[in-house]
């Protein structure tokens, strides 16, 4: 594989670690801490700072700003980082800060991920792989987000929220509690509106497996008994499906989080 290949108008920082295959086009700039893998591709006018690493053949499109100060006002100049996967699509305008000390000092974006223009990931966020943010999408600070989960244009997603893997967010909402692995949220303030049935089919779930999730998410927001009640009993009536176990696990893990749940009744 050729060597980096760095354009005479861009700045790269002494210090700075370039895999071969590296493309800096003009007016780029990098920093003394980035480390770039191979096949890293920065279009143009992008500006990566900070302890930053991006994961092999990422491409990075003009005026992304990628590591640079968290915009969090307690920051107080402590070490943080950044740490992008493979294979990530980074579009125009695009915004990642690293962490801060009160979440562990870093964000991680995991690999096969697209982000369209204007995106943001807020300081100490995790977010898994092949996750989707289209246009616009508003990732607060220290939040969580599972593999194959897609987020709709426009929308809004409060510090500290969890979503679920394979889930989907509607554009324009605003999403201030936990949302379940394979659900579906829409509005402002977004409620579970059912399962994610098309994003489930695209990835090649069984009709079984679809069919089994429909029956416990309507046993887990039935209208009889507490959520605590409900979520055992799923458990056990499911205690051989890996994938209803991994609802059941999420919502145990949320504690006391609020959850996202249904506005009427129990839609899939």
């Amino acid at each position: 594989m050729a060597e980096a290949s760095i354009h005479p108008n861009a700045i790269v920082e002494d210090g700075a670690r370039l895999a071969a295959g590296v493309k800096i086009g003009p007016f780029c700039t990098v920093g003394r801490e980035v480390a770039l893998d191979e096949g890293v591709e920065l279009v143009s006018h992008v500006a990566v700072a900070g302890a930053t690493t991006i994961g092999a053949r990422t491409r990075i499109f003009p005026f992304a700003s990628i590591g640079h100060q968290p915009q969090d006002l307690k920051y107080k100049g402590e070490p943080c980082s950044l740490t992008v996967g493979a294979d990530c699509l980074i579009r125009e305008g695009v915004t990642m800060n690293p962490g801060t000390e009160g979440g562990g000092s870093v964000t991680t974006v995991g690999s096969g991920c697209a982000f369209l223009a204007n995106s943001h990931v807020g300081h100490d966020c995790r977010v898994g792989n092949n996750v989707i943010f289209s246009n616009n999408v508003m990732l607060a600070g220290h939040c969580w987000v599972g593999d194959y989960a897609i987020i709709g244009g426009g929308a809004a997603v409060i510090q500290f929220a969890r979503v679920g893997p394979h889930s989907f967010v509607g554009g324009m909402s605003g999403l201030e509690n936990d949302l379940i692995p394979y659900g579906m949220a829409l509005g402002n303030r977004a409620y579970l509106s059912g399962l994610n049935i098309v994003g489930l089919q695209r990835r090649g779930f069984s009709r079984s497996d679809i069919h089994d999730l429909r029956r416990a998410y309507r046993a887990l927001f039935a209208a009889e008994g507490t959520l605590v009640e409900r979520m055992d009993d799923v458990a056990s009536e499911f205690a051989g499906h890996p994938i209803v176990q991994e609802i059941v696990a999420f919502i145990r893990e949320g504690g006391k989080r609020s959850l996202c749940t249904p506005k009427n009744g129990t839609e899939s």
